[in-house]
């Protein structure tokens, strides 16, 4: 089993930032990606971000260039830099842990809210 847990969610003016964490345990040997996916009222979720264990990143069009996606192996900790944040970005964010197809784990998810 992995436990997945999200923070560094709020509410921020639009063009402003805010980074999310999302620290993993538990059997993390076997996830061979990580990521982030978010959640509007009344929409789809949709990836946002993605890295693997080689380290090969992946954005939504949307988010390139404004977001960033990194982990620290040391701490076992996956962030999201969220740079220049509009409006259309609020949403809740949920951390992804991926093992294989049909088989991954989800954060509890952490709400961002960017005003404008």
């Amino acid at each position: 089993q992995v436990q997945l847990v999200e923070s560094g969610g709020g509410l921020v003016q639009a063009g402003g930032s805010l980074r999310l964490s999302c620290a993993s345990s538990g059997s993390i040997f076997s996830i061979n990606a990580m990521g982030w996916y978010r959640q509007a009222p009344g929409k789809q979720r949709e990836l946002v971000a993605s890295i693997t264990k080689g380290d090969s990143t992946n954005y939504a069009d949307s988010v390139k260039g404004r977001f960033t996606i990194s982990r620290d192996k040391d701490k076992n900790t996956v962030y999201l830099q969220m740079n220049s944040l509009k409006p259309e970005d609020t949403a809740v964010y949920y951390c992804w842990g991926w093992v294989r197809e049909s088989y991954d784990y989800w954060g509890q998810g952490t709400q961002v809210t960017v005003s404008s």
